[in-house]
């Protein structure tokens, strides 16, 4: 029995190469996709809300409000009978 007969493959040797070819770019696609979700950054981590005292430095570290109204502000924040 011969199963190598004029050199050809048989069904066997086509599954296997399509099988083969199917895993090599799924592999390769795979990879690209990790690639750009590892250079574009963590998805997973998200940033938690700036609090009212973060916000009130940022203007205030803007120019948009002043020293005194910056104090007079964070005062209110912190002020339990205001609230």
């Amino acid at each position: 029995m011969m199963f190598w007969y004029d050199h050809d493959m048989g069904w066997w040797g086509y599954a296997g190469m399509g099988l083969g070819m199917v895993v090599f770019w799924g592999l390769l696609i795979a990879g690209i996709v990790g690639l750009v979700v590892f250079v574009s950054g963590d998805r997973l981590t998200r940033r938690s809300p700036a609090t009212p005292e973060q916000i009130l430095a940022a203007r205030f570290a803007r120019g948009e409000i002043s020293e005194t109204e910056y104090r007079d502000q964070l005062g209110v924040l912190h002020d339990p009978a205001r609230h």
